[in-house]
């Protein structure tokens, strides 16, 4: 009996190493990697360099606290300041935390604006975190369910609907900013329109609103930009990250700009392990990596292949509803609930994931060559279409 607490309903399957886009179990059998630990292993597994710079940093120092000050941050900041346009980071751990200091961001923007009860727009289908803040702008009921009550200070609006947020604008005076994903992952790979996106930002610069792009997911070039808002040609005024900034080492990051920043000073907020020197290391690694090695590129370039061989090997299957993506970050909308293909690939050798029941999610790392697309592809649409068969 295992001691572990009860909290994930995990696959039959334990890892022993990895090696790029292939991982190898404790038995011996190696599976294609097509999840990237949910968007997180960036560069794939055992990647030299990352390996490299790790042990370096853990040779040298891993942990000081934010008591002191930490070189490594600095630079990090300076480099994730210039890809985004933001102007200052605070540092953290995860997903979660970087939206729950997005939100905190938030709230104290309104407070300082003289607005007693700061009220942040969220989306329907969204997914921010389990924190008690993140999960209440969370848009799924199903994880909401016994953590009530919920954090007030949120209203839920549908995705990609620019109407319903003019609407709240004119009725609402509480609003101090917009929340929203460009790409909604846990929710089924959804991509907000161009059209969106530049009509909120619009409605936030007229109504004094931040808007705030949680990029946790679509963040770290995996769209073929390194962050989705990018595709829609917007600067937000707070943007997250985590999962892939860090090939693997956890951190996460609350990038601000603008209104949003300067707004913070010492006691406002903190985090004990946020930007320790070992992830930073990785961070840093991670961002040269995708530059030298045309990462992003490739992702946009993979990203496009997969989708035209998916069309092209399901096209005319019923059953398929949607294949859509940016970049290494795919979904396939099946018309049935199909989260028994997780299982079915693995016995094949791929690692695979279906969210919002029906979606089969696609996030290989970012260095998924052309040869793998094409394997991906040859050995999952088998799966699939027997799947809908019966």
């Amino acid at each position: 009996m295992s001691h572990v607490m009860n909290t994930y309903a995990r696959l039959p399957v334990a890892f022993s190493h990895g090696q790029a886009s292939r991982i190898t179990d404790v038995d011996g059998k190696e599976y294609l990697d097509a999840l990237s630990g949910i968007a997180v292993s960036t560069l794939g597994h055992a990647h030299p360099r990352l390996v490299a710079a790790i042990a370096a940093q853990a040779g040298r120092v891993l942990h000081t606290s934010n008591l002191y000050e930490i070189p490594g941050q600095d630079r990090l900041a300076d480099k994730l300041t210039e890809l985004s346009g933001m102007q200052e980071v605070f540092f953290c751990n995860s997903g979660c935390e970087a939206n729950e200091a997005a939100i905190k961001l938030a709230r104290y923007y309104g407070h300082k604006k003289g607005v007693e009860t700061p009220t942040v727009i969220v989306m329907e289908k969204a997914f921010h975190g389990r924190t008690m803040a993140t999960l209440s702008a969370t848009g799924n009921r199903k994880a909401q369910a016994g953590f009530e009550p919920l954090v007030s200070g949120f209203v839920r609006l549908p995705y990609d609907d620019l109407e319903a947020v003019r609407n709240v604008a004119e009725h609402n005076k509480n609003i101090v900013a917009v929340m929203l994903e460009a790409i909604q992952g846990e929710g089924g790979v959804h991509l907000a329109s161009s059209e969106f996106l530049q009509g909120v930002r619009q409605l936030c610069d007229e109504n004094g609103w931040l808007l705030i792009c949680d990029e946790v997911q679509c963040g770290m070039a995996r769209t073929g930009r390194w962050f989705g808002y990018q595709h829609a040609g917007i600067q937000p005024d707070i943007a997250t990250l985590a999962k892939g900034l860090g090939s693997g080492v956890p951190i996460g990051a609350c990038l601000a700009t603008g209104k949003a920043a300067g707004l913070f000073g010492p006691g406002n907020h903190g985090s004990t392990f946020g930007g320790n020197p070992l992830a930073c290391a990785a961070a840093l690694t991670t961002i040269a990596t995708i530059e030298e090695d045309g990462l992003m590129a490739n992702a946009a370039r993979i990203g496009a292949l997969l989708r035209r061989l998916y069309a092209e090997g399901l096209a005319g299957l019923k059953g398929v509803r949607e294949i859509r993506g940016h970049g290494l970050m795919i979904g396939i909308e099946l018309d049935r609930p199909c989260g028994e293909l997780v299982g079915r690939a693995l016995a094949a050798g791929l690692l695979i994931n279906v969210t919002a029941d029906t979606v089969v999610r696609l996030l290989p790392p970012l260095i998924f060559s052309e040869s793998e697309a094409r394997e991906l592809v040859d050995r999952s649409i088998p799966l699939i279409r027997e799947f809908l068969a019966e």
